[in-house]
C-alpha cells in the first residue's frame, strides 16, 4: 500500500468504491466510510433541487463519526453537463474531501478544490489525457482500463498503469477496471498502482438500491457477456450484452459521428445523446423493467454473491493480505 495516497485521501485501505451512475447511493457511501475506504458517487445521481447539499451534510456527519473512511464526488466536467457549476458550488460549500473528474477539462475543479485543501483525481484512459490533467493541477490519476464498467478505456490495466507510472512517476495512480478480488488488488499494486477503484462488485451489494434483476445479472453473466457500446452516451461504455443492448446497437452511425464532431452541433448532439442514455439507464435499474440496459465491467466474472458493503470490503482486504503473505 502507498501510505501517502491513503493518508492524503483520509482512508484506512487503498480502495475506492467507484462512482456509478444511478447505483451509488447514500447507504453505500456511509457503509464505505465505516469500512475504512472511500465511497464515491456521481453528482448527477442527485439532480433534484436541494438533494446534493443535504446529502453532503449527512456524509460529513458520518465521516466525523468514522474518521478511518472518507467520501468523494464524481463530477462530469463536460460542457454538456448542465448541473456542473451548480454541483461544484455545492461541493465546495460542503468542503467535499476529494473529487473525481471525468470527460473534460478539470481546471475549474482543481482550482476550487485546492482553495480549501481538497484533492482531485482525474479519470484518464491514455497518456495524452494524463498530460492534460497534470497541466490543470490533477493530484492523482484513475487509470480507466478496458475492463471497466461504464466509460472504459482502450488499454488493459497491465499496460496503462505502468505506462502512467513511467511517464509521471510523481503522480499517484489508482487502477480501475476488471478488479473484484483482493488478489486482483494485489496485482494492481505490483504494477505500481497506489490504490484501486472497484465498481461492479459493489452493484451486488445489499445496500445497492437497484433492481434484483440487475443484481442477478451481475451474478449470472461472465466476462464474455460484456460489450462496448457508443450508442448509450456517445462515449465508449461497457454494458451487459442483453437483448435490449443488442437492439440498441454498439456503433454510432456515420451521421451521428458527424453530428458529434461538427463544431456547430457537437455540444447539443452530445447533450441529447447523454440525456437519452440517462433516461434509458434510469428505467433499467427499476424493478420489473424490460429495458435491460445494465452497466457493468468484465469483473462480473468474479462476482458470485450479494453481500453488505462492509463484508465485501472485509473479504477484499483479507484476500489482499493473504496474497501479499503468499509472496513473502
Amino acid at each position: 500500500m502507498n501510505p501517502n495516497l491513503t493518508q492524503s485521501l483520509g482512508m484506512k485501505y487503498p480502495l475506492i468504491m467507484a462512482p456509478m451512475f444511478l447505483v451509488s447511493n447514500e447507504a453505500m457511501m456511509k457503509a464505505a466510510i465505516r469500512s475504512g475506504i472511500a465511497g464515491t458517487f456521481p453528482s448527477l445521481n442527485y439532480r433534484k433541487e436541494g438533494e446534493l447539499p443535504a446529502l453532503l451534510e449527512r456524509l460529513n456527519e458520518t465521516k466525523a463519526q468514522y474518521p478511518q473512511g472518507t467520501y468523494g464526488v464524481n463530477i462530469i466536467v463536460q460542457k454538456t453537463n448542465p448541473l456542473y457549476k451548480k454541483h461544484l458550488d455545492a461541493c465546495v460549500a460542503a468542503k467535499v474531501p476529494f473529487y473525481i473528474t471525468s470527460l473534460g477539462n478539470p481546471r475549474d475543479v482543481t482550482e476550487a478544490a485546492h482553495s480549501y485543501g481538497a484533492k482531485v483525481i482525474c479519470d484518464v484512459t491514455n497518456l495524452a489525457h494524463a498530460e492534460k490533467a497534470v497541466q490543470h493541477g490533477a493530484d492523482a490519476f484513475i487509470a480507466v482500463s478496458s475492463g471497466a464498467g461504464g466509460h472504459a478505456g482502450p488499454y488493459p490495466m497491465h499496460v496503462l498503469v505502468p505506462a502512467l507510472k513511467n511517464a509521471f512517476p510523481h503522480i499517484p495512480v489508482v487502477a480501475a477496471g476488471g478488479i473484484a478480488s483482493g488478489r486482483q488488488m494485489a496485482s494492481a499494486m505490483v504494477l505500481g498502482a497506489d490504490a484501486v477503484s472497484i465498481g461492479t462488485r459493489f452493484i451486488a451489494s445489499a445496500e445497492a438500491a437497484v433492481s434484483e434483476e440487475y443484481k442477478q445479472a451481475i451474478l449470472e453473466h461472465g466476462m464474455e457477456d460484456i460489450v462496448l457500446t457508443e450508442r448509450l452516451s456517445g462515449t465508449p461504455c461497457n454494458i451487459i450484452n442483453t437483448p435490449a443492448a443488442q437492439k440498441m446497437g454498439y456503433k454510432q452511425t456515420g451521421w451521428e459521428k458527424w453530428l458529434g464532431r461538427n463544431p456547430r452541433t457537437r455540444k447539443y448532439f452530445k447533450m441529447m445523446v447523454q440525456m437519452k442514455g440517462m433516461k434509458l439507464l434510469e428505467k433499467a435499474v427499476k424493478p420489473n423493467n424490460y429495458h435491460q440496459l445494465w452497466s457493468a465491467g468484465q469483473s462480473v466474472e468474479m462476482v458470485n454473491d450479494v453481500m453488505p458493503v462492509e463484508e465485501i470490503v472485509a473479504r477484499l482486504m483479507e484476500e489482499y493480505d493473504e496474497t501479499l503473505r503468499s509472496f513473502r
